[in-house]
């Protein structure tokens, strides 16, 4: 059984656990991307939507995976992760992301970016 869920893949100017700091607009333009589990394998599903807000970029999608959508639903897997080229960087006191080409975006155990999560699953009727 599939699971609908929106969150965060990458959150605004807060660094992660490499000393990276995402800036808006680094993914705008950003086509179609897959859901992985892990930066790893097949696509586990698809994500149907991705949004620059104010605080990141916010993303929906679909799990089609039976086991791994239990372990969303469970909350036993709430990390969400970008797969990314960089484009263009500033390299400071950390390395600011300003430009870069999204590959994916994964389901994780341990998001580098310890905000990137899963905020909501979706039921029918939400």
């Amino acid at each position: 059984m599939s699971l609908s869920f929106t969150g965060y893949a990458a959150i605004w100017d807060r660094m992660d656990r490499a000393g990276d700091v995402m800036r808006r607009g680094a993914f705008a333009g950003a086509g179609d991307v897959p859901l992985l589990w892990q930066h790893r394998g097949e696509a586990m599903g698809r994500i149907t939507a991705l949004t620059e807000d104010d605080s990141g970029l916010a993303v929906e999608g679909v799990v089609d995976d039976p086991a791994l959508a239990a372990l969303v639903r469970s909350g036993a897997v709430a990390g969400l992760s970008v797969g990314y080229r960089p484009r263009v960087v500033h390299q400071g006191a950390a390395r600011a992301i300003l430009s870069a080409e999204l590959i994916e975006i994964s389901l994780v155990t341990v998001p580098m970016q310890p905000l990137a999560r899963v905020t909501h699953i979706l039921t029918k009727g939400d």
